[in-house]
């Protein structure tokens, strides 16, 4: 099976996409293996931009390491600077707490933050 990633050109366009729309859009695509759920810019759970939920308990995993620090066994902390379009995650006992799970959710939330504000930019043009 093959899935898209994020630079892939089946991203759904979410600039054109209103929210609800792409989150249906999305969950369709995952559906069929056309887009991982790394990869998603809206969160099926909370029915919003994944950026805006992130941080939610929900989005911890320690089995594939999403928002989870292995050695000191402790979900990591976000932060979400929707002004600068900074993402961050980081484990509040060591500092670290890297994964690739944690990578491809920090490239995510990047991606949806940008999106939700071509979005809005589009709305008030």
């Amino acid at each position: 099976m093959t899935t898209t990633t994020l630079a892939s050109t089946t991203r759904l366009n979410p600039v054109s996409r209103t929210l609800p729309v792409l989150l249906a859009l999305e969950d369709d695509a995952e559906d069929v293996g056309r887009l991982s759920p790394d990869d998603r810019l809206t969160c099926h759970v909370h029915g919003r931009w994944i950026h805006q939920c992130v941080a939610s308990p929900l989005h911890v995993n320690p089995v594939t390491r999403h928002r989870w620090c292995r050695s000191c066994a402790t979900a990591l902390t976000v932060s979400v600077d929707e002004l600068s379009g900074a993402v961050t995650m980081a484990c509040p006992r060591c500092g670290h707490g890297e994964s690739t799970a944690s990578a491809r959710l920090i490239t995510a939330c990047r991606a949806s933050l940008a999106a939700a504000r071509a979005q809005a930019a589009t709305r008030v043009a």
